[in-house]
């Protein structure tokens, strides 16, 4: 499937460049900046990763936040994820090291939706602009849904084993 992905790819890009070699040049410089711009903090967020994993054992992963830790696990997930502020471009392939080192799948999946949903860091200047009330409200579904993803997850994952 990447080989695809890389393969549409350099056809889209000899397409755009045979339409217009200045466009697709300044779309190139455009898309450096902008990874240069992403670079630091995948980079830092990966260094994160890789030393807590280097650190923590498998087995320790997998008691935290993997297959046998139940229910626990979709909390703890939640609760990292909830007060976290990681960009997905990061979230993503972190909890594909993590799942490759024993977490869980729905465990991942409730760790991603509340990171991407839930903003315990942001709430005040959430509520500044929506109030409380709704920011509140908000965050509450998007966690208590965080769970139905993980569920959603586990019975995908539980049907294929």
């Amino acid at each position: 499937m990447t080989w695809f992905l890389y393969l549409a790819a350099g056809v889209s890009l000899a397409v755009s460049a045979a339409a217009s070699r200045e466009k697709t040049k300044k779309a190139l410089k455009k898309a450096w900046n902008s990874f240069m711009n992403v670079l630091p903090a995948l980079a830092a967020m990966l260094f994160l990763v890789s030393i807590s994993i280097a650190l923590l054992p498998e087995r320790v992963i997998a008691a935290l936040i993997g297959e046998e830790s139940g229910f626990f696990g979709q909390v703890l997930a939640s609760l990292i994820g909830s007060i976290t502020l990681i960009p997905a471009f990061v979230a993503f392939p972190m909890a594909k090291v993590l799942l490759e080192h024993g977490a869980g799948a729905a465990q991942m999946a409730v760790f991603v939706s509340t990171l991407m949903m839930v903003g315990v860091a942001t709430a005040p200047l959430e509520a500044s602009f929506f109030g409380w009330k709704a920011t509140l409200l908000r965050n509450g579904m998007a966690y208590f849904y965080s769970f139905v993803v993980g569920y959603v997850v586990w019975l995908a994952v539980t049907a294929w084993i």
